[in-house]
């Protein structure tokens, strides 16, 4: 298969700071869309790999899956996108599409596990995927979303991770208007958590270990903002809740929050703590309540959440940041230093 070389920025070993590299990319094929990176989003993710936190990491690796941009090119079979316009492209680059799950629209429970859009094998030049922080992306169209152009494009950047993160339980546990809808943690899950949730017509309760987010929190959408660390304040919340979403990614009590639900409520984890969390059963049983986890959502549900958020005019809150800044935002990413989300913009990578 023909390549050519394009830029990118990433890292050849854990320890090493991540610089500009030359990296391949396939030449279009007939299903494909060739995407020229204007935005990436950066993930937490994004750093655990790089770092080889997960100890799954094959370097050279080019992180980044909250990728937005314009399209420059497309396959001879191609049918659902054009030249010219916007397209975004999120967590995967494929999947087997012939398990239960895939013909289910649920590619990120494939069965035969899906291919993520960085240090995933890449089926096409073997080796690894490289992901958003490069100049350029070639993805089958089925892997890639339309972008509105109502919203800031930088803004929109975070929802293709963050956004589908959040929205999809939401919508799978059907939130809406009358029931009352917790959101744990301020971040960059949970400040996307926030505006999903108001705009499905919840009354939406913040839980935060911060009382200076408390201002912040109502700027978001939240109705109320209770300070977790305040037995009194939690006390008052007992039993109340039809939903939490749990977007802490660090140790803390899953049963001081089981508890606030109603009976047959449900809390759901997308944060994603190193440490295990242990649960009481009286917390679960004595309100037949759920404790559940979710990730991102299949493509479909992606494009969903991403015309809910035009409809709604709904972005991340970001801190737009050049190329030579990735480092410097890796640092602050451990520190929590970020309102909420940062994202690169790839024209810097040119320059």
């Amino acid at each position: 298969m023909e390549t050519k070389n394009i830029k990118a920025f990433g890292t050849e070993a854990a320890e090493a700071p991540l610089q500009t590299l030359d990296i391949k990319r396939r030449t279009v094929q007939a299903h494909d869309v060739e995407i020229e990176i204007l935005y990436c989003g950066i993930c937490h993710s994004d750093l655990h790999s790089a770092r080889n936190e997960w100890h799954g990491t094959i370097y050279p690796i080019v992180p980044g899956h909250e990728i937005v941009g314009r399209i420059v090119k497309v396959g001879d079979h191609v049918k659902n996108f054009k030249v010219g316009e916007l397209a975004g492209v999120g967590c995967m680059v494929d999947s087997c599409r012939e398990c239960e799950h895939c013909k289910s629209d649920l590619e990120q429970f494939c069965d035969e596990g899906s291919i993520l859009t960085f240090n995933s094998p890449d089926a096409h030049l073997g080796g690894q995927t490289f992901g958003g922080y490069s100049e350029s992306i070639v993805v089958d169209e089925n892997y890639v979303l339309h972008i509105s152009d109502k919203l800031d494009l930088a803004g929109v950047a975070p929802l293709l991770c963050a956004g589908i993160t959040t929205y999809s339980p939401l919508k799978h546990w059907k939130v809406g208007p009358g029931q009352k809808v917790g959101i744990v943690g301020i971040g960059g899950l949970g400040h996307m958590g926030i505006k999903l949730a108001k705009a499905m017509g919840a009354h939406v309760v913040v839980f935060t270990t911060s009382l200076s987010k408390t201002e912040d929190a109502k700027r978001l959408g939240a109705d109320e903002v209770v300070l977790s660390s305040d037995p009194e304040q939690m006390a008052q919340h007992a039993r109340s809740l039809h939903f939490i979403l749990d977007c802490v990614s660090a140790e803390h009590s899953i049963d001081s929050y089981l508890n606030l639900l109603k009976v047959d409520g449900n809390l759901v984890l997308v944060g994603a703590p190193m440490e295990p969390l242990p649960v009481t059963s009286f917390s679960l049983i004595l309100g037949r309540r759920s404790f559940a986890g979710s990730m991102i959502g299949g493509i479909a549900e992606t494009q969903e959440m991403l015309d809910f958020c035009a409809e709604h005019n709904i972005i991340a809150d970001i801190e737009l940041i050049g190329v030579n800044d990735v480092n410097d935002a890796y640092e602050r990413l451990l520190k929590g230093d970020i309102k909420y989300r940062f994202v690169i913009d790839m024209a810097s990578l040119k320059n």
